[in-house]
Parts: C-alpha cells; sequence; structure tokens
C-alpha cells in the first residue's frame, strides 16, 4: 500500500501543504519543502515523489506548481535532464556472452563526462532551428556567454553526448527477455549554464525582497516583467536541446552495438520524457506553471521511465493522472546518501558486489553511483502504486556512466 505524510495540513497566512508520498525523507529535505510552501506563489499545494531528497534551494522529486511566476532554482542547471528507452526486436538470448567489447564501442561513439565531438554532430535542421535561439539568448545576455567556453561552437559539439554524474547509457532485458536501450542526460553545458546565469539574475531582480524569502535560492520571476520571458525562452530552447540530444544520442549508441547483434528494428515508439522542467498546465481549475524538479509527467495513460540504481531494476510506467500529484511520479530511486558520504562508506569492493552480471565500470571514480547510496527501488514504486501503473520491469546487463 502507499505510504503518505502531509506538512502543513492547517497552516494559516497563506502557506500552503506538502503531500509526500513516502515517510523516508531526510530533514533537509523536510526544511527545504517547507520553505518552498512559504512561497505567495504556490497554487493549491506541493507534491514531494517517494524518491525525494534534498537539493539546492528546491528539493529533488518535488512538484511545484505557481502562479504567474516561475523559480529558476526548482528547474535547476540541467534543464530538461531525461530519459529516453526504445525496445528492439531481440532476446536474450541472441546478446554475445561479452558485452565488454560493445560497451567499448558504445563509449568510442558516444562523448562522457565532459567530453564532446570534435565536429558538430546534429541533423542539420534542428541545429539551425537551435542556432536561431542560442544566438538571440547570448545577444540578450551578454554574461551568458562569458559562461561558455567556446560559446558558438560548444553545445553543438556537445550534442549527443551523456555528460556525467548520475548520466548513464544501459542495455537492458525486460520481463519477456526482450531486449531495450534506455539513456538518460539533459542539457549539457549549454542548460546548465542558463541554469546558473538566471539563478543569479533572479536573486538580483529580487534583492530588495530577499528578506521575505525563507530561502534566497527560491528567488523567483513574476509573469509580465522582462526577465521571465527571457527566461521562459531559455527555458524551452534547454528543454528541446536535451530531448533532441537524447534522440541523436540515441542514433549514436544503436549504430554503435549493430556489429555485435544480429539484425534487428525497433518493437516500439521510442519514450523520451523530460524530469526536470517547467510548463504551463491546468489543475485544480487554474492555469499555473508546473516546474517538475526530479519527477516526471504522469498523465493518465502517458508512458515514462523510472531507472534504479546501476545495479537494480528500472521501469516503464503508465501514468494513472493522479490529480493530488498534478499528474506526476517520481524520476528513479532517489539518492539515500550524498556523492561525498557513499565515497566514505563504500569502497572498490563494494562496487564489484553490488553490480554483478553488470558489465560496467567498476573503478573507484564511479563508487559515487553505487546502488547503496540509492533508496530502494521497489519501495519507491509501492509508494506510488496510486500514480503508475507498471508495464515493462527492466534489468540491465551494461551499463556506460557518465
Amino acid at each position: 500500500m502507499p505510504v503518505k505524510m502531509e506538512l502543513n495540513k492547517n497552516a494559516k497566512n497563506g502557506v500552503k501543504p506538502v503531500k509526500i508520498y513516502t515517510r523516508d525523507i531526510e530533514n533537509m529535505a523536510l526544511s527545504q519543502l517547507k520553505n518552498i510552501a512559504q512561497l505567495p506563489i504556490i497554487h493549491s499545494h506541493i507534491a514531494a515523489m517517494p524518491d525525494v531528497h534534498a537539493g539546492i534551494g528546491a528539493t529533488v522529486g518535488s512538484v511545484i506548481p505557481t502562479v504567474k511566476a516561475v523559480i529558476p532554482a526548482a528547474v535547476g542547471v540541467d534543464i530538461g535532464c531525461g530519459m529516453m528507452a526504445v525496445q528492439l526486436s531481440l532476446k536474450s538470448a541472441q546478446l554475445p556472452d561479452s558485452l565488454a567489447a560493445m560497451r567499448a564501442a558504445i563509449e568510442r561513439a558516444v562523448p562522457v563526462g565532459l567530453s564532446a565531438h570534435k565536429t558538430v554532430s546534429i541533423r542539420q535542421s534542428a541545429c539551425k532551428k537551435l542556432e536561431r535561439t542560442v544566438d538571440t539568448l547570448f545577444d540578450k545576455h551578454p554574461a551568458l556567454l562569458k559562461m561558455q567556453k567556446q560559446p558558438r561552437q560548444l553545445w553543438a559539439k556537445q550534442m549527443a553526448s551523456l555528460g556525467s554524474g548520475n548520466h548513464f547509457i544501459e542495455l537492458c532485458i525486460d520481463e519477456s527477455k526482450h531486449v531495450w536501450l534506455m539513456l538518460h542526460s539533459g542539457s549539457r553545458g549549454i542548460g546548465n549554464s542558463i541554469g546558473r546565469y538566471f539563478i543569479q539574475v533572479a536573486k538580483k531582480d529580487m534583492q530588495g525582497h530577499m528578506h521575505k524569502l525563507p530561502d534566497r535560492d527560491l528567488a523567483y520571476f513574476s509573469e509580465g516583467s522582462q526577465h521571465f520571458s527571457d527566461y521562459v525562452e531559455a527555458v524551452e530552447f534547454a528543454q528541446n536541446y536535451a530531448r533532441i540530444n537524447r534522440e541523436e544520442m540515441m542514433k549514436l549508441v544503436l549504430r554503435a552495438i549493430q556489429a555485435f547483434l544480429p539484425g534487428f528494428i525497433l518493437q516500439k515508439e521510442a519514450i523520451n520524457c523530460h524530469h526536470n522542467y517547467v510548463q504551463r498546465e491546468t489543475h485544480y481549475g487554474a492555469e499555473v506553471y508546473v516546474t517538475r524538479k526530479g519527477a516526471i509527467h504522469a498523465a493518465e495513460g502517458a508512458l515514462g521511465i523510472i531507472p534504479g540504481s546501476m545495479g537494480a531494476k528500472s521501469y516503464i510506467v503508465r501514468g494513472k493522472g493522479n490529480a493530488e500529484s498534478f499528474c506526476s511520479c517520481s524520476h528513479g530511486a532517489g539518492r539515500r546518501m550524498s556523492r561525498t558520504a557513499a565515497k566514505k562508506q563504500f569502497g572498490r569492493k563494494d562496487l564489484i558486489e553490488q553490480t554483478k552480471g553488470v558489465e560496467c565500470r567498476k573503478d573507484s571514480r564511479v563508487i559515487d553511483e553505487i546502488p547503496s547510496a540509492y533508496k530502494d527501488i521497489d519501495e519507491v514504486m509501492n509508494n506510488q502504486s496510486d500514480l503508475v501503473d507498471i508495464v515493462h520491469t527492466l534489468k540491465q546487463v551494461l551499463c556506460v556512466k557518465g
């Protein structure tokens, strides 16, 4: 049965309730949710998904509806970060006994970490459309230019690249032994620069009102202001960039693995969903800006992807359109401990043990991504059984980490 708790149920003075789909939540995340609930721009309530954990300013795993305003720090710096998955016409028995060469081929085809392609690797039509928007952004905000190395080339060279941290590319097997490809990435350096830049602009804009904010990182833009329009335009660009980035990267991965497999086709339409983004929606009879910071859209019938850690299960889900969650669900398992804490507590032997059966990096530089640093994905799924139905259960056999 789902477990839920509620903060500020009978709060006054404009403080909004917070509906939390778990009891497994640390004090820092609770404090952040209470801070957001005090903002005068919050609509009916805030929803916190079962993978909820502390973030910077705003809580990861939160769904924040705002009236005529947006909070740049709530959207964050990896704007449009999300997942993409495709099912192949292959069964697990058709995979080679060793996946090491296939992993190496993917790592050669797709730059990881801070790397980029040496030349532009993006279809021409998309590049032209994105290029116009980037040029407009840089012209309007010269300070944004200074935040990007090689600003007029790097964003295009980073297209179809993975990034670092918890971004990944995985080969998975479902409950019927079908093979899937799944990847997790966002808007790369350009999205990060946009996020950092507008967070600072929002703080500057609200300088005279900062004393009214429970946290400086919750500075926001009000609808109708110049910076509001600029931010919405920039966010839309970054979200489009992230979506195309996943599409282009998936093409490179499919091309890289062909040499190791029998001929195959894609079985079903690809799923491509953001989990760090903002968009205009109608909830409880009002048009609001819904920010999902570590949450996916789970409208009735909508397909989504909820990954576990690099040693656990992942899920393809179908939304139930739950109104209280603003038609949302979790974006993954959610971190149980910080990267620093994970590195202190675990070593390489622990990583090797916890990723047994998965062809992946097992060196000290990815210990912060060890499965034990994340919440139990089964518990997370149990706590949102009223938000989504499970369509497929996936288990990774190969993982490329950023």
